[in-house]
């Protein structure tokens, strides 16, 4: 599987490296926990390692992709703006991530329904983390449908579009905190820590649109250059330390037990996206050098195809996963950080993972692959909007309720959603 010669290898090759790291810090990040040889619950990394917060300043990519995302898609979303198809290329995106989102939800239902005749235990440990992962769907299809918007932000008003957005979110973060005097904006995170969001719920759009402003920037050439990637690695530095120091959590993820940086996204997590702007800039140079052999080259063409399955179902690789390390005795639960083996039990869990998840995703590219490949999506705006209601509807059911009765519900609107996404007299 080769690369388009007309095709930059370099985006690619930055979503594929975003995708492994999410998929491995999924992994990581699970802690099975026995009891008498039979798994009761899983716990969290960032429950109960504090130290682990800091390390998701390095394993939160969903920044850089949308960073990259927004790059790639800017040139195609404009030639549709100027034909007046937009409508018809966001159909298409939703319908791409209907199509593959309907199969895992159908495994899902099939796996809550034979958990009735077994007892679904394991299951049970699992529910709510098989559709968590669901949410960065919800976003992605979200920021890609203000695509438009965000291009005529930039051509009006360039990199301030990026500081405009930053100053709003921040301007949400000192409402939430309450912070009208110095001593309560010295203290800023830690108010925003201590106080229910409230109209910062605001961010949750603004903050990821953010990336996707600066993604535009770069693939317009409004910034670049190893010098401008320094500059952003200090400032995203810079930006982390001054966040800590005012209080906020330390963790970039939305693990309650951590802290919460993600629901909705604070001014921290911006910090981030400065630190992953200034990586890809700083080492393009580098990337592309190595991107010019072809065996790396083809390594990526696979793991870009392979993305969409492979993100979508490695978490249900951990419920077998879970069985077969009970059935064979292994130590999957391996304590906590600090205790003999603990890191020794990781790699075997990451092992356990990677053993089923191989045979997983074969199967189900093999099946996709049995599909029509290319199904034309509406072109008119209503279906569209029906189409991509319906659609968040079903992904939000199954993120809130997990398998059961979340998938059951959710795939029951992907289906529609998927039917109304494509053009008529197309199965």
């Amino acid at each position: 599987m080769a690369q388009s010669p007309d095709r930059d290898p370099y985006p690619d090759a930055l979503r594929a490296c975003a995708l492994l790291v999410v998929v491995l810090g999924h992994w990581v990040a699970t802690l099975p926990r026995l009891v008498d040889g039979r798994l009761v619950e899983t716990d969290h990394l960032l429950g109960i390692w504090d130290a682990a917060g800091v390390l998701t300043w390095l394993v939160q990519v969903v920044p850089l992709f949308v960073f990259v995302s927004a790059a790639v898609s800017a040139g195609s979303v404009e030639r549709r703006l100027r034909d007046g198809r937009q409508a018809q290329w966001w159909a298409a995106r939703a319908l791409g991530l209907a199509r593959p989102t309907v199969t895992y939800l159908a495994a899902l239902v099939l796996l809550a329904a034979l958990s009735l005749f077994t007892g679904g235990r394991l299951l049970a440990v699992f529910n709510q983390s098989l559709t968590i992962h669901l949410w960065f769907l919800l976003m992605l299809l979200t920021v890609q449908a203000l695509l438009p918007w965000c291009l005529r932000l930039d051509a009006r008003f360039g990199l301030r579009a990026v500081l405009g957005l930053v100053a709003v979110a921040a301007v949400l973060d000192v409402v939430r905190a309450q912070a009208w005097t110095p001593q309560a904006l010295r203290w800023l995170g830690r108010g925003v820590a201590d106080s229910a969001a409230g109209i910062a719920w605001i961010n949750m759009l603004l903050v990821w649109l953010v990336p996707q402003q600066l993604g535009i920037a770069w693939k317009r050439g409004r910034f670049g250059g190893v010098r401008a990637g320094v500059g952003l690695l200090l400032l995203g530095t810079a930006w982390l330390a001054l966040a800590m120091a005012s209080g906020y959590p330390v963790a970039m993820v939305g693990v309650a037990l951590a802290g919460n940086n993600m629901l909705p996204p604070t001014l921290a997590l911006v910090g981030v996206m400065w630190l992953q702007a200034g990586a890809v800039l700083a080492f393009e140079p580098l990337a592309r050098r190595l991107l010019a052999g072809r065996a790396l080259g083809r390594v990526i063409a696979v793991l870009g195809a392979l993305g969409m399955p492979l993100y979508l179902w490695h978490k249900l690789a951990e419920l077998p996963a879970a069985w077969l390390g009970e059935r064979l005795g292994l130590p999957i639960d391996a304590g906590s950080p600090g205790e003999p083996g603990f890191w020794l039990g990781r790699l075997g869990w990451i092992a356990l993972c990677l053993l089923v998840v191989a045979p997983l995703v074969a199967l189900v590219v093999r099946f996709e692959l049995r599909r029509t490949r290319e199904v034309p999506a509406v072109e008119a705006l209503r279906p569209t909007l029906a189409g991509g209601l319906v659609l968040y509807l079903g992904l939000a059911s199954a993120l809130v309720w997990g398998v059961w009765p979340g998938a059951v519900v959710g795939l029951a609107c992907v289906a529609l959603a998927s039917r109304q996404l494509r053009r008529r007299g197309n199965g």
